[in-house]
């Protein structure tokens, strides 16, 4: 089954870095750092100074950076993936699971 997205609050932010699609991103438009928080995923890739939709609140595509399982707590790798909660802010929840690093999954943002 594909990956869906119900966001109940999309907001946006000016790119102060490179920012690729369905990774976290800061409402300062930078990307986070590891097991640090976030304001959302963003919705497609972004240079800099350019504008960049997020999903906020809801459920947003995201792109893994490792396998974790349904339901897992989720935080963020050193380039805005979600990975499996170590000891890092929870960002989000897992409603699919990832086999490997890249693919796609539908995840529960968790305000931070």
């Amino acid at each position: 089954m594909a990956a869906a997205a119900i966001k109940l609050l999309t907001l946006s932010a000016v790119a102060t870095a490179v920012l690729s699609a369905n990774r976290a991103v800061t409402a300062a438009g930078a990307v986070p750092v590891a097991g640090g928080r976030c304001a959302g995923f963003t919705d497609f890739p972004a240079a800099i100074g350019e504008r960049v939709s997020y999903g906020a609140l809801g459920t947003v595509v995201a792109e893994a950076g490792a396998a974790f399982a349904v339901d897992a707590a989720l935080e963020l790798d050193a380039t805005g993936r979600v990975i499996t909660k170590a000891s890092g802010v929870a960002v989000a929840r897992a409603l699919g699971a990832a086999s490997a690093a890249g693919q796609l999954v539908e995840i529960l943002v968790i305000p931070n």
